[in-house]
């Protein structure tokens, strides 16, 4: 069985988690659960999906791979894996699956091409393979490649939740709709009513946008930033510039499309337009987002 090069490879083995479910009704239970049509995955096919609150806020964005016709895997931060196993059980009841941790068992490796004889999992442009942790050892993990993996989701326009930002953003802020991860057409998940009344009602004027910042610290995902025009943004996620500058990073962050747009702190929930790191930017995006 072929690997990948070593060139192509990142995302150290604790960086994600992944989550089984294995059973007759795993695809219908998912199906209820996240917002992407799974029950329509081809054994071998993948998606994007977001775990959402009532609120349509996004609780964990999964990549869906689908193994078996009884067995599907989500990989997400393996921060947020206890979490998301714990809630999703709760709904369970008399569905015949079982939904088990399985990161003990399998690594997550990011590479450039597909390796057949894997499951996997597309995540943009590139794939995540589910490797037998009894072969972890037969790939190369190098900080370098992981930055390399982090600084290509940003330039792609990938979002990714954390602990630290879990439910504070409706799925539209983070382009999930403008990335396949959200079936408009399918029956009913939790918080569809919300995500589906943003969508037909065009009332989404907070989008996440790609940045570069010089601040004096590294940001971090739930930090407040703020652009030159005076746009409060909430941090996504960052990573090091490519070209390696120093204190220099690109971020996704949420904000209004512009300063007419900026909502009430006090009612938004969103960081204040003079609190935060200076910004610059956005730049732009491989996808459009709306007018």
């Amino acid at each position: 069985m072929s690997k990948p090069e070593a060139a192509d490879l990142s995302l150290p083995p604790a960086a994600l988690g992944v989550l089984a479910f294995r059973g007759p009704d795993a695809a219908r239970f998912l199906q209820g659960q996240v917002s992407a049509d799974v029950e329509k995955l081809a054994v071998g096919a993948s998606t994007l999906a977001g775990l959402h609150n009532p609120q349509g806020r996004v609780i964990a964005l999964l990549a869906i791979s689908r193994s078996a016709s009884d067995e599907l895997f989500a990989i997400l931060p393996v921060e947020l894996t206890a979490a998301v196993a714990l809630r999703l059980r709760k709904y369970v009841l008399r569905s015949k699956l079982q939904i088990v941790e399985v990161g003990d068992a399998l690594r997550v490796v990011g590479t450039g091409t597909d390796v057949p004889g894997f499951a996997s999992a597309i995540w943009g442009t590139r794939r995540m393979l589910l490797v037998p942790a009894t072969r972890a050892g037969e790939f190369d993990f190098t900080d370098s490649a992981a930055a390399r993996w982090q600084s290509a989701d940003i330039a792609e326009g990938l979002p990714q939740v954390y602990a630290a930002t879990s439910e504070t953003f409706v799925a539209q802020m983070l382009n999930l709709d403008l990335l396949g991860a959200i079936a408009f057409d399918k029956g009913c998940y939790t918080g569809q009513e919300v995500i589906a009344r943003s969508h037909y009602r065009g009332r989404v004027k907070r989008r996440m946008q790609r940045w570069v910042s010089a601040a004096a610290a590294p940001l971090r995902a739930g930090d407040a930033a703020r652009s030159a025009d005076g746009r409060a943004l909430a941090v996504v996620r960052a990573a090091a510039a490519e070209n390696g500058q120093a204190m220099r990073q690109e971020i996704l962050a949420v904000g209004p499309y512009a300063i007419s747009d900026e909502p009430s702190a006090a009612t938004s929930g969103a960081p204040s337009a003079d609190a935060g790191a200076l910004v610059e930017g956005p730049l732009p995006l491989p996808y459009r987002l709306p007018e």
